[in-house]
């Protein structure tokens, strides 16, 4: 009898996830088996759950035309232990725990080749177009794709597989900039606490943190941040400008909504940036001719490299940057999960754990 593995699935889109038996995933080549210890639950889980993307005008975008196909164990912030390597493996050996990079390319593409998974265009992402850590086995295509988490909890570790990463190369696509100088982050939800948990960990001085619930804004208060907004203002541009002491040159923008992108674009200082993060959706309408007259840079950023994932791993070694919110749940209740950060109830982090963690 084949062997097989546990998985929380989306088994219809919308409908509660189902715990399914899957065959065990057998590894070949350079690929390496883990047995998932923690996986985190991202918002980007939501999309998929739901089944489609909101494009404004461009309608919907569901997820089948990606090649996503059901059932499908979500999941993409991973730490796991090595249980079995492929005939060609190496780097490391049964038993080792590590963080797992969930950005699978090709691995032939000038982009792979360059450590640019995640902008290879033939995507085979785990938790996305391969099976994630919803389940309790998932495949690493290389020993490249495996961190050391080394003195960090691997709950807080298995974030940064995503959220983690996902803010870190948004970051570093604003700066250098002086210390003092205002950078704006909006949303307060899991990226925005992981942000502002970086720019504190790079000696950044100036944090101003927006959202539209209360809880949040103590929670990025808490966090480091300088200074909060109020994202229900109705002149949020205004607001923003206000809490910078002038208009910002760098935002980042971890929901990347129709209104958000909208206010982020009015405040941005002549020469500045904003960097589209959140998948949140909608669009921005906007008079071309103000593009090159304010000099500014819209900018999109997906998740990071394997190199920006080790470079966070050593950032944070010894506690040097600031601990997140984490909660975590076992892993047989993601379906409960799922549900809590789909109502907004989560402050912080979630964190699936496997009974055998």
């Amino acid at each position: 009898m084949s062997a097989t593995m546990k998985a929380w699935a989306v088994v219809e889109n919308g409908a509660p996830l189902k715990e399914i038996d899957l065959p065990m995933p057998e590894p070949t080549g350079r690929e390496i088996l883990l047995e998932v210890t923690h996986c985190g639950v991202c918002h980007s889980d939501l999309h998929l759950w739901d089944g489609y993307y909101d494009l404004g005008s461009a309608g919907r975008y569901e997820i089948v035309q990606r090649g996503i196909t059901l059932p499908l164990a979500l999941g993409h912030e991973i730490v796991g232990r090595v249980v079995k390597l492929g005939p060609e493996a190496s780097g490391v050996k049964v038993g080792d725990v590590r963080i797992v990079y969930p950005w699978v390319g090709c691995g032939e593409c000038a982009r792979c080749k360059a450590g640019e998974d995640n902008l290879c265009a033939k995507q085979r992402s785990l938790g996305i177009y391969q099976h994630g850590g919803y389940a309790t086995h998932v495949i690493a295509a290389h020993a490249g794709h495996l961190v050391d988490p080394g003195d960090l909890d691997p709950a807080l570790a298995a974030t940064y597989a995503c959220s983690g990463i996902t803010v870190y190369a948004a970051i570093r696509k604003v700066m250098p900039l002086p210390a003092d100088t205002p950078v704006v982050l909006i949303g307060a939800g899991g990226l925005g606490l992981s942000a502002i948990a970086v720019l504190r960990a790079l000696g950044h001085k100036a944090i101003v943190s927006v959202d539209t619930s209360a809880r949040k804004r103590e929670a990025a208060l808490a966090a480091g941040a300088t200074a909060v907004v109020d994202g229900n203002d109705p002149a949020l541009h205004k607001a923003i400008i206000a809490a910078c002491g002038g208009q910002p040159e760098a935002i980042i923008d971890l929901v990347n909504g129709s209104g958000t992108a909208k206010a982020a674009h009015a405040a941005l200082a002549k020469g500045g940036k904003l960097i589209m993060v959140g998948l949140f959706g909608g669009e921005l309408n906007i008079p071309l001719p103000f593009m090159p007259m304010r000099a500014l840079t819209l900018q999109g950023s997906f998740v990071g490299t394997p190199g920006d994932l080790r470079e966070l791993v050593d950032l944070a070694q010894g506690g040097a940057l600031p601990k997140l919110q984490i909660e975590t749940v076992p892993q047989r209740e993601a379906d409960a999960a799922i549900h809590r950060l789909k109502a907004g109830d989560v402050t912080g982090r979630l964190v699936l754990v496997a009974d055998g963690a």
